[in-house]
């Protein structure tokens, strides 16, 4: 094409083809091709205006070959086409209308050829630009040292279109797409590429959400889309890489060989983060929740959390990080939290850096839930605007930690929405030796965040101005629509994993570039110098205040003194660490007039309320239980602790995988309508004015849940957060939330957390699966009064035990081994008195035919005739019970300990003083090698021993096994009978 086309002259020719042609759009590209299939085979058997559009097109004379391969726009890898706001610019409708009928006469304009070779253009300039912004972020300027091979790509060659030789400067009619009204394909193409392929590549066509794709197209193509900084926002932006690169090189000096985890190669990280406040604060943020691994982690609490340098110097010397008061193990400095509050513009942001093990992204889950748990205390539970969480990451787990993948898939559920997070990857294009090809599969290490489609901007660490204006588009993008987004930095790593560590064994190729590659700061002064913004004695001038500074501070930090502890202000005010030597039983009885109030509620369905039979029997059974008095099951007891602990303003929080129904049918805490399926509550109306309940039927995750639960639990210390794994053994998948944070949390970072853990455990002879909750592992992890591990065997000592959890004066992790075929067993049952004022949790419990009248049929022997004392835990308690009454032996008794941990050697020792002349026998249903025996044997010789014995407990139980439990039903019952027998035969 020659000719040159004015663009009212080309308006007016393109509009009957575009008209024509508006459903060339990535929902109607099926339809297209069939009709031009159709048009192929027979021109008559379509609209005469297809007709005339597919026949300028000029293939009618291709060999069946080519015809085989599909119309030329259409062939190749050329991108899916438009169905953003480029083909409704260019038609200017929405929806577009079908074709016009050609007119009767056939008559066509006398420029027709000229109309449709100018229609062509335009509409091939839209799928140009539609491929830069799907696909240009792939020949992007991303890596600062230019090592990783670009693939040029088939659709960005403006050849795809047409647009070669002379035709690349021919003006093309856009109205207004990419603020061109008409351009010329070069034009086009210069702009496509600034935007697209520069220094940072936009992920975001994957987006099905059209008021945010089309946002971030306007957001990224508009005046304000533009990478410009005041020269006061570049001398904040130059201030920050000095305070960056300056800490770094002032640490590697004065602490030579010390490890540090440096943030080298990834500078631009810290003005990243300084605009993430800022703009925040600006859009409303009040809170910022961080997460985050151990590279950077040390300059980030300086030169962002605002951590005094002195008291880090004085950490890297071998000072406490803790305060000379507070007791606990402490840990290393990259892995300590932080808090603090910033101000820009007149915004105040509080900061929060929560501590986290080595144990990289499964911190994670824990910031979503401290940022939820904020965002209830502020009651912004619909916007969810007020609390930020932040989770800054390494690409390598990133991509390899499936706990990430868990969070991605919480983060739209109900229960768990924070209202997006923001992701910051600092991409050193290695995971500690492992080079990307075998760390992912993928093309990006961000490759993870599609599945919610979350837009993804890839940035060269080696523009700062670049990353901190994706980071400020980010942080715009998650306060507008409430997701989370992902910044993709890319960068490197200076040195080894450690500073200690020789990165050219593994990767000789990189760390050549590496050596001779100018850094970060290099870089932007040498550019801002040229630009003129500083000269360069002021930026040496900056650089040379910033050392000065460090080495005060590094003076001061010799006789520095940790400040006062802060971990209980705030929320936790009134709270304090536990008291020692004190059997702390906490004020958990309730009047009765409150029971039965209680009791009201939860009998209660709306009226008209279509309830299932079933369920309008067990609240009809209910009901009767509060008439009676007695008879009440582990199901009753709980929902009444949940209740009277509502009735007292306290918030209850249940999550787990079918928790609203309970796994074994039992709970029920939502009444489902079986004509309608609305849900009731019955715990949410137990009076107006109440504390809040919440049930969450989780997704299948136990990691991140976990980790969620216990995030929460350490925001709010009014509340009394539980997870239930729906068997005990589903927290193996989540043992390292246990490991490194519940059971360890209070001593390293100094922490409390009164999360509860509802672990379904017992052995009905249903195979190695689901048996057993693992027991042992939690008494292994226990120490220096870190947590409770307790095996209620009364509804109402279950009762009392949750009511603890708020009714003292400190927080401690709860871990209870819950029933199973006992949430019906006929025996395990309480009465309405066993929950009132006078009554507390039972360390120890004594037997049930010797406290409960008429409990068996045997009476037991005085205390001095009794020749054996089993001590137990749990369901084998109930199956002694039955068989020594059906043996009718009265010389044993049967006494369960009911809290494992902390140990109640002085309840126990009283107990045991009772019966002089007794053999004490340890039994469990649990293979010897698992269970409580090793972790119990020493716990009650050293009670023996108290009272002056030198007896040690004789084991009696299953032998020891690799599995949990028999896989066979005959095999479960004669290792049952067998042990059994040894526990009761003389």
């Amino acid at each position: 094409m020659t000719e040159q086309y004015s663009k009212s002259a080309l308006g007016r020719a393109s509009n009957d083809i575009l008209e024509a042609t508006s459903f060339l759009s990535g929902t109607n590209a099926a339809f297209v091709e069939q009709l031009y299939e159709r048009y192929l085979a027979d021109p008559n058997s379509v609209d005469p205006t297809w007709a005339d559009y597919f026949a300028s097109l000029g293939e009618r004379n291709l060999s069946a070959t080519q015809l085989g391969q599909g119309p030329a726009w259409a062939r190749g890898k050329r991108p899916t086409l438009p169905t953003d706001d480029t083909t409704l610019a260019l038609t200017g409708q929405t929806p577009p209308p079908a074709p016009k009928k050609a007119s009767s006469t056939g008559a066509k304009p006398a420029d027709a050829a000229s109309t449709v070779e100018a229609a062509k253009h335009s509409i091939h300039a839209v799928q140009m630009i539609r491929a830069y912004r799907m696909i240009g972020h792939l020949e992007a300027n991303l890596d600062p040292l230019g090592i990783t091979p670009k693939t040029p790509q088939a659709t960005l060659d403006p050849a795809q279109y047409g647009f070669t030789g002379a035709t690349l400067d021919i003006p093309v009619f856009v109205d207004g797409v990419l603020g061109f009204d008409t351009a010329t394909p070069r034009q086009i193409l210069e702009k496509l590429r600034r935007l697209y392929c520069g220094a940072i590549g936009y992920e975001f066509l994957h987006i099905n959400d059209a008021e945010q794709k089309t946002w971030l197209q306007r957001r990224i193509e508009g005046e304000d889309g533009q990478i410009g900084f005041t020269p006061e926002g570049k001398k904040a932006i130059l201030n920050k890489l000095i305070e960056a690169e300056g800490f770094e090189k002032f640490a590697s000096t004065r602490f030579v060989g010390t490890k540090r985890f440096g943030l080298d190669g990834g500078e631009a990280t810290i003005p990243a983060l300084e605009q993430i406040i800022k703009r925040g604060g600006q859009l409303g943020v009040s809170e910022i929740v961080v997460g985050m691994a151990h590279r950077g982690r040390l300059n980030v609490l300086v030169n962002v959390m605002g951590k005094p340098y002195r008291q880090l110097f004085h950490e890297f010397q071998g000072g406490s990080a803790n305060p000379s008061d507070v007791e606990g193990s402490g840990d290393v400095k990259y892995h300590l939290g932080a808090s603090s509050d910033r101000e820009f513009d007149g915004h105040k942001v509080h900061l929060s850096l929560t501590p986290n093990p080595s144990h990289l992204e499964i911190v994670n889950p824990v910031v979503l839930g401290k940022a939820r748990a904020k965002q209830w205390q502020l009651h912004d539970i619909d916007a969810r605007s007020s609390v930020l969480p932040l989770l800054i990451h390494g690409d390598a787990a990133f991509a390899g930690q499936g706990v990430v993948a868990e969070c991605f898939a919480m983060s739209g559920i109900k229960g768990y929405r924070t209202g997006g997070t923001i992701h910051f990857v600092i991409n050193n294009q290695i995971g500690f030796t492992t080079a990307p090809m075998f760390s992912r599969s993928s093309p990006y290490c961000t490759d993870i965040a599609l599945m919610v489609q979350a837009p993804i901007f890839h940035v060269n660490a080696d523009d700062p101005e670049a990353v901190v204006h994706a980071t400020r588009i980010a942080v715009e993008f998650r306060q507008k629509f409430k997701k989370d987004v992902v910044l993709d930095m890319i960068c490197y790593r200076r040195f080894g994993h450690n500073e200690s560590d020789e990165p050219a064994f593994t990767q000789p190729l990189m760390y050549r570039v590496i050596k001779d590659h100018p850094t970060t700061l290099q870089l932007y002064s040498r550019k801002l110098v040229a630009e003129g913004t500083v000269t360069a004695e002021e930026a040496d001038g900056m650089q040379a205040a910033f050392i000065q500074r460090l080495d005060e501070e590094f003076n001061a930090s010799k006789a520095h003194l940790p400040n006062r502890a802060d971990w209980l202000d705030g929320k936790w005010q009134g709270l304090a660490t536990a008291p020692k030597n004190s059997d702390r039983r906490g004020d958990t009885g309730v009047p009765e007039a409150k029971l039965r109030a209680v009791g009201k509620a939860l009998t209660t369905a709306p009226e008209g309320f279509n309830l299932h039979k079933t369920i309008s029997r067990q609240l009809e059974a209910k009901a009767k239980m509060f008439e009676s008095g007695e008879g009440f099951d582990w199901a009753t007891c709980e929902a009444l602790a949940y209740g009277t602990l509502l009735d007292e303003d306290f918030y209850i929080r249940l999550s787990g995988q079918d928790s609203a129904r309970g796994t074994f049918s039992q709970r029920h805490a939502a009444l489902v309508d079986q004509q309608t399926e609305e849900r009731h509550y019955p715990l949410q109306h137990v009076r107006d004015g109440q504390g809040c309940f919440e049930v969450i039927d989780s997704l299948l995750s136990e990691e991140a849940v976990l980790g969620f639960e216990y995030g929460y639990s350490t925001a709010e210390p009014n509340a009394l957060v539980l997870w239930e794994a729906q068997f005990g053994d589903f927290a193996n998948g989540a043992q390292v939330v246990m490991d490194q944070f519940i059971c360890s949390g209070e001593s390293k970072w100094l922490r409390m957390s009164g999360l509860t853990l509802l672990l379904p455990h017992g052995y009905e002879g249903q195979g190695p699966e689901h048996s057993s909750a693992r027991l042992e592992r939690y008494l292994q992890l226990c120490a220096q009064d870190n947590m409770q591990v307790v095996v209620p065997t009364t509804p109402a000592n279950y009762f009392h035990a949750l009511r603890r959890q708020m009714h003292r004066s400190f927080r401690k992790p709860l871990v209870v081994l819950t029933p199973k075929s006992l949430l019906r067993h006929k025996k395990c049952t309480s009465f309405l008195t066993d929950m009132l004022p006078s009554n507390s949790f039972h360390r120890v419990l004594r037997d049930q035919a010797e406290v409960v009248p008429g409990a068996t049929t045997i009476e037991l022997a005085p205390d001095d005739k009794i020749k054996r004392v089993i001590l137990c835990t749990g369901k084998v308690y109930f199956d002694l019970m039955e068989e020594r009454e059906k043996r009718g032996e009265n010389r044993i008794q049967i006494l369960r300990i009911e809290q494992l941990y902390p140990f109640p050697e002085n309840v126990l020792a009283q107990e045991l003083n009772r019966f002089p002349k007794a053999e004490i026998v340890w039994c469990q249903e649990e293979p010897k090698n698992q269970g409580a025996w090793n972790f119990i044997r020493p716990c009650i010789e050293g009670t023996v021993a108290k009272l002056g014995g030198k007896a040690s407990p004789r084991y009696v139980g299953r032998a020891e096994s690799a599995s949990t439990a028999a896989g066979l039903m005959k095999q479960h019952q004669a290792e049952l009978a067998a042990f059994l027998d040894d526990a009761l035969r003389f």
